[in-house]
């Protein structure tokens, strides 16, 4: 379970990436698009967003970290419970209601 330390940290520098308003052409999607789409977007809340969730999904892998390193189930399951529920959150949030796009 000590291999998903590497992945926790690889996930908060990707957070402290994100939320300085760097690192878009990191997501995908965001990165294959034209520059006439990608204007149409609000760059900056979009990153903040992924920032956040950069850091949520770190901290889920934490809890399942600390479950299986103390041997508490609760924490273990816990943690899968918020890092899948962060996971499907994220994917909904992201592609509906055009929340990123501009009001051009």
């Amino acid at each position: 379970m000590w291999g998903v330390l590497p992945i926790i940290c690889l996930f908060i520098i990707l957070g402290i990436t994100f939320r300085t308003g760097k690192g878009a052409s990191l997501i995908a999607g965001f990165n294959t698009m034209s520059e006439a789409e990608k204007a149409e977007y609000d760059t900056g809340a979009l990153l903040k967003f992924m920032g956040n969730m950069m850091f949520a999904l770190s901290f889920s892998m934490l809890l399942t970290l600390a479950g299986d390193l103390y041997q508490l189930k609760w924490l273990l399951y816990a943690g899968f419970l918020f890092f899948f529920s962060t996971m499907i959150f994220m994917l909904i949030f992201v592609n509906t209601d055009n929340r990123f796009k501009k009001n051009l």
